[in-house]
């Protein structure tokens, strides 16, 4: 009764916006996160670099470099640098929900959990095969170290940490956290939608 009254059916267009919105949110999600990692080991190379030009004697083991900065980077970049993803899951299910109702949401929930699924577990997968494939070739495989596969590989790596430890587990949150807004604010959206 409910999905008749509400008309959640794949012939609604409306539910297919709410799909397609859905979907979206997971590569956003994930190219935001992807970026932020980015950005964050950028400032973290600045800073060990600005260490051993100012502080004298770390490459020789004499002088100690100063870890609690390197440390205080890293979490400040993850906390800033996760509040657009943050407000983007939290804001486009009201948003979606205000404009195309009760429907829209569903859709959106069904379209974020499928993409975002498959995208996790293919970016958990891709990820460790490219982190396992330098290892691999660091292992004296294809050349080893130093050769251009290596090279390659690296690059690779440069891809699919983010990919393995960001990316990938962030989308459980955002499937987690599109859910329980929709939840939360089920009653606004059934009283005050557009559709």
């Amino acid at each position: 009764d409910f999905m008749n009254y509400y008309q959640v059916n794949l012939m609604n267009p409306v539910v297919l916006v709410g799909v397609f919105i859905g979907a979206m949110m997971a590569f956003l999600f994930s190219g935001l996160t992807m970026n932020a990692v980015g950005r964050a080991a950028q400032k973290m190379v600045e800073e060990v670099r600005r260490q051993f030009r100012e502080i004298k004697g770390i490459m020789e083991g004499e002088a100690e470099p100063d870890y609690a900065r390197c440390v205080a980077i890293s979490t400040r970049g993850a906390q800033i640098e996760m509040v657009l993803p943050s407000l983007l899951a939290i804001i486009i299910p009201i948003v979606t929900g205000l404009i195309l109702g009760v429907a829209g949401v569903l859709g959106l929930l069904a379209g974020g959990l499928a993409a975002g699924f498959v995208l996790a577990i293919f970016m958990a997968n891709s990820g460790g095969a490219w982190d396992n494939a330098k290892k691999y070739i660091e292992e004296g495989n294809f050349g080893g170290k130093g050769s251009n596969n290596h090279k390659a590989a690296v690059v690779g790596d440069t891809v699919g940490d983010p990919f393995k430890d960001t990316s990938g587990p962030s989308l459980n949150i955002l499937i987690k956290l599109m859910s329980m807004v929709s939840i939360v604010m089920a009653g606004l959206t059934a009283a005050f939608s557009l559709l």
